[in-house]
């Protein structure tokens, strides 16, 4: 794209749960900068007609554009929010360089445990006051697909790999660099490789490209399979998820993302026992790299330069 620059905006706009910790820390490197933060739904117009650079995850949803702003610094890895809003071409759109892999592996490790080692089951016994020996196999030996061989599904596979779990990765173009893979195959080869896999890991983001990528089709193709999704919600044909579930295609879900979120009340997904449900919590961004991010882009705009972390629209990341 072509940008003006060098850039050197001075009124930035925070829209963050976390603005007051946000602005601290860049007032602490650029006390030169004038910052106005607020919760991302409380943005204003106003705000956004004042401010030459805007800090979020998500576009406020109070306002029809977005103003003066020239420059978006999103504090996520994933931009489809960004993306699906009509951003005008003309505004610079960036990233996080944020590494979310070590908690996003962390989310998925706790529950690759969780289910293998059946803890739900043996909690509810307990409550029930009631003994309940069963066999119990380990997580080592298992195989697991992760889909998404970037920062997060290196990071996922190193931490399975490190737990004696063999990891075979799927990517857009068949290749990673990772060695926690012992294969990496092209994601046109997906539903030949889901029926050897234990644990089926999605860690890509909304992309046209990943949309319904895994589908029915991928799915009924599974054999007793858990699937984990940390990437995002449109990658998985959700509807189809409930009977994937009876046909025993899946023997288990754990499920962080959602095609809406937050989840409809009246979604099946939550009352299925075989189903763990968590509020989009897998990787959240920090204060520090919240800052961290911005200061770098800003560092890079002053100097003339493109960001390394723009971000590809027509890839969508």
């Amino acid at each position: 794209m072509t940008f003006p620059l060098p850039f050197a905006p001075r009124r930035i706009a925070i829209g963050a749960n976390a603005h007051v910790g946000i602005a601290e820390s860049i007032r602490a490197r650029r006390p030169d900068l004038e910052l106005r933060g607020k919760v991302f739904t409380e943005i204003t117009a106003d705000d956004l007609e004042w401010a030459e650079a805007y800090i979020g995850f998500k576009r406020p949803p109070s306002v029809s554009d977005m103003g003066n702003v020239r420059w978006i610094q999103c504090t996520g890895a994933g931009v489809d929010s960004w993306m699906a809003s009509d951003l005008d071409p003309r505004i610079l759109l960036t990233r996080s360089p944020e590494s979310f892999g070590p908690m996003i592996a962390e989310w998925a490790v706790s529950r690759i445990f969780a289910i293998q080692l059946q803890v739900l089951e043996l909690a509810a016994a307990q409550r029930e006051r009631r003994w309940a020996p069963r066999d119990i196999a380990r997580v080592a030996g298992t195989r697991a697909l992760v889909v998404g061989t970037g920062d997060i599904g290196r990071a996922i596979a190193s931490s399975l790999q490190a737990l004696g779990v063999h990891v075979t990765g799927v990517s857009r173009s068949g290749a990673a660099s990772s060695p926690a893979f012992s294969a990496v195959h092209a994601s046109s080869e997906l539903a030949d490789l889901v029926g050897n896999a234990d644990w089926i890991v999605v860690a890509v983001p909304d992309t046209p490209a990943s949309r319904g990528l895994i589908s029915r089709e991928v799915l009924s193709r599974c054999r007793g399979a858990v699937l984990l999704n940390a990437g995002r919600g449109s990658v998985v044909e959700e509807a189809a998820l409930p009977d994937a579930l009876e046909k025993g295609w899946l023997r288990g879900a754990a499920l962080d993302v959602f095609a809406t979120e937050p989840l409809p009340a009246d979604s099946p997904l939550w009352s299925d026992p075989r189903v763990m449900v968590s509020p989009h919590i897998s990787g959240l961004t920090t204060i520090d790299g919240a800052a961290h991010g911005f200061l770098e882009c800003l560092d890079s705009l002053e100097r003339g330069e493109l960001p390394k972390w723009v971000v590809d629209r027509a890839r969508g990341y």
